[in-house]
């Protein structure tokens, strides 16, 4: 059964969560034999949310068969956004860790671009019983700190907190163009849905966001990695790719020229092919 947009949009639910968090997610069961579970995890920046991120992968996604759950991370979309709390990787990890619970999910493929890939990472490091698979996008997590903080990217979004009286739809947009290579993926209708998510937000999750180098663990995750990056990314430098390649002992990568931090934006078609045959594959080598 073809699912279409505005129903994926009609089925967002909220949940109290046992962190104490008000969580917005969508989940679309599965129509398909076999049963795979997918969770989408956004990344960060302003106005960001589960759908804004995979809108272009989730009925792709859900179409094959696979049950699809995306989510707003704390203090993004329409999840809770507390001013009290510090976001550190433990944080998010277990904010996912008690939606999975929630849903009854006890084992999925992981799919993480950015923020959302270090969580992703996080999560299969401190449960690699419950991750089948990782799916991976310019994923954070892999570099110090300074690294990333050292992007121009990131120095121009650092340069507009959330809330501030200076960010203004037409900055929202300028900022968006830096995630991508083509600067016609950033259409009005992404704008207006960032902005009207932006409004809700603060800065307490920029301040304070603590993502550790996970480099050093990664060749502790057995689970098959699938790894996409952009050569012109702004935001995560393209070495994380070679890092992905060295440490993790399963693992696939595609570099693509012309693409910057959202392969799932500029690239759908390929990502959700790339993807999706990743999923349905029964063999575990990836290299």
């Amino acid at each position: 059964m073809m699912i279409d947009r505005q129903s994926l949009l009609a089925t967002g639910q909220w949940v109290d969560l046992p962190c104490g968090l008000k969580t917005h997610y969508i989940d679309v069961p599965s129509s398909g034999s076999a049963a795979n579970t997918v969770v989408f995890v956004h990344g960060s920046g302003p106005g960001a949310s589960g759908w804004s991120n995979f809108q272009a992968n989730v009925k792709p996604f859900a179409d094959a068969g696979n049950r699809v759950v995306v989510y707003d991370l704390p203090g993004y979309g329409d999840t809770d956004k507390p001013t009290d709390a510090i976001y550190t990787l433990d944080y998010f990890v277990t904010h996912l860790r008690d939606l999975l619970d929630h849903l009854g999910i006890e084992k999925a493929t992981l799919v993480g671009n950015s923020l959302g890939g270090a969580i992703s990472l996080g999560f299969t490091l401190a449960s690699p019983h419950r991750v089948e698979k990782l799916i991976l996008m310019a994923t954070g997590g892999v570099e110090e700190r300074e690294t990333y903080f050292a992007m121009s990217g990131i120095q121009a979004m650092m340069a507009y907190p959330m809330g501030s009286p200076s960010f203004t739809r037409e900055v929202l947009g300028t900022l968006l163009e830096r995630l991508v290579y083509d600067k016609r993926h950033v259409t009005d209708q992404l704008i207006t849905q960032r902005w009207h998510i932006l409004q809700k937000q603060n800065a307490q999750v920029l301040a304070t966001m603590q993502i550790p180098n996970l480099k050093s663990r990664l060749k502790e995750i057995t689970c098959p990695v699938l790894a996409f990056w952009g050569r012109e990314d702004q935001f995560c430098p393209v070495s994380g790719a070679l890092t992905l390649q060295t440490e993790c002992t399963q693992v696939k990568v595609v570099t693509l020229s012309q693409c910057g931090h959202w392969v799932m934006v500029e690239h759908p078609e390929m990502f959700n092919r790339e993807s999706l045959e990743f999923i349905a594959s029964k063999h575990h080598g990836a290299r």
